[in-house]
C-alpha cells in the first residue's frame, strides 16, 4: 500500500508539473520550426493555437499568436487538421449553460485559420447523453465548419444511453467493431481509437483483445519511419487512475507503435491540456469546448467546474494542428486564450 501511494504521489506531481509547464510562455520564436522525432512536441494553445505542417515527410511548426494568426503564411505545408473535443451538447448546468455558443467561437476560431483546414478531428463527448437531438445539433453545428471533412471517436458520454448505437449509426460507417479505424493523409497514418464501451464511471477506459489484435494488423506493413497519430477520448497515459483518467491496457496498444520514429497521442475526456514525452511517443490532451474539470487530485472527484463567466474562454479551446517542413528548432509555446 505504502509503494502505491508513492507512485500516485510521484505521479500526481509529475502531471501537476506539466500542468505549470503548459502555462508557460517562451517568447523565444524566432526560430520555431521542429524536425520528424520533435513532431507534436509542443502543442495547442487555448483556442489561438500552434499551427502545424507536413511536407515530404517532414514535420515542422509555425506559432500563431493572437496578432498574427490570420496573417501567417501556410502555403508550403502539405495538409493540415483541428482536433475538438468534449463538446458536451445538452449539457446545461452552471459550469457552462450555453455549450452550443462555446462551440459556436470554437467554430469561427477554425474558420478564420488563414487556409482552411484538410480536416477536423472530434476526440469524442459529441453529446452529453447521446441522445439523437444532441447529435442533431452538433451536426448543423459542424456543416458550418470549412474543413474538408471530420473525423470521429466516441466519448463515454456518446455511448451512455445506447450502447452507442446512434452514435455508430452516424459516424461509424466504414469503421470496425465499435468504431475503430485508421487512414493515411499524404505519408502520415492516422488511428482512431475506441475505448469507452462497456466502462463503468469512474472506471480507466478500456480497448479490448479485438481492437488491439486490429490494431497490431493495422501497423504490421508501416515502414518504421511512417509518422503516426493515434487519436482517442481517453488518454492513452495513466494521468490519474483514481479518477479513470487513463486506458488500462495502452501499455500493449503502445508497445505495437514503438518502433516507430515518430507516434503522437491526442486524446480528451479531461477538459484540459497536459502533455508528456516518453521516448519517441508525444502524448497530449485537448481542452473542452464545453466546460472546465479540475486539475487531477485537486478536488474530491472529477466532474464540470464552475468558473467566473470572464475566465470561462481562458479554459476552453481546440487544438491546432498543421505541418510545414522546416529545420529549425522548435520554441515550445503553450498559452490561455484569456
Amino acid at each position: 500500500m505504502k509503494n502505491e501511494n508513492k507512485m500516485q504521489n510521484t505521479r500526481l506531481k509529475e502531471v501537476r508539473y506539466l500542468a505549470a509547464e503548459a502555462d508557460h510562455i517562451d517568447h523565444n520564436t524566432e526560430n520555431d520550426g521542429v524536425d520528424r522525432r520533435g513532431f507534436l512536441k509542443c502543442m495547442a494553445w487555448a483556442g489561438t493555437g500552434m499551427l502545424w505542417t507536413v511536407s515530404g515527410g517532414v514535420l515542422g511548426s509555425r506559432i500563431l499568436s493572437p496578432t498574427n494568426a490570420r496573417a501567417a503564411d501556410t502555403s508550403m505545408g502539405d495538409f493540415s487538421f483541428v482536433q475538438i473535443s468534449d463538446s458536451h451538447i445538452g449539457f446545461n448546468k452552471p459550469a457552462n449553460t450555453d455549450v452550443v455558443g462555446t462551440l459556436k467561437q470554437a467554430i469561427a476560431k477554425i474558420n478564420a485559420l488563414p487556409a482552411a483546414p484538410d480536416f477536423i478531428l472530434h476526440t469524442g463527448d459529441l453529446s452529453h447523453l447521446s441522445e439523437p437531438e444532441e447529435f442533431d445539433t452538433l451536426d448543423q453545428m459542424l456543416k458550418t465548419t470549412k474543413a474538408g471533412k471530420i473525423f470521429y471517436v466516441p466519448g463515454e458520454h456518446d455511448v451512455i444511453s445506447d450502447g452507442g448505437k446512434e452514435y455508430r449509426a452516424r459516424y461509424g460507417k466504414g469503421t470496425k467493431g465499435s468504431g475503430w479505424f485508421s487512414f493515411d493523409q499524404k505519408g502520415v497514418h492516422f488511428i482512431g481509437l475506441v475505448n469507452v464501451m462497456n466502462v463503468a464511471e469512474g472506471a480507466l477506459g478500456n480497448l479490448g483483445d479485438d481492437q488491439l489484435a486490429w490494431l497490431k494488423d493495422d501497423v504490421s506493413g508501416l515502414s518504421d519511419s511512417t509518422p503516426i497519430v493515434v487519436f482517442a477520448h481517453v488518454p492513452l497515459w495513466s494521468i490519474f487512475p483514481k479518477w479513470g483518467w487513463g486506458t488500462q491496457d495502452a501499455e500493449q496498444a503502445l508497445g505495437y507503435l514503438k518502433r516507430f520514429g515518430s507516434v503522437t497521442v491526442l486524446n480528451g475526456h479531461i477538459h484540459q491540456t497536459l502533455k508528456k514525452v516518453e521516448g519517441n511517443i508525444t502524448f497530449h490532451t485537448a481542452t473542452s469546448t464545453a466546460f472546465p474539470q479540475p486539475a487531477p487530485g485537486s478536488a474530491p472527484k472529477p466532474g464540470p467546474m464552475k468558473v467566473a463567466p470572464e475566465i470561462l474562454p481562458s479554459v476552453l479551446g481546440i487544438t491546432e494542428v498543421n505541418y510545414l517542413e522546416s529545420k529549425h528548432s522548435l520554441a515550445v509555446v503553450d498559452a490561455k486564450l484569456g
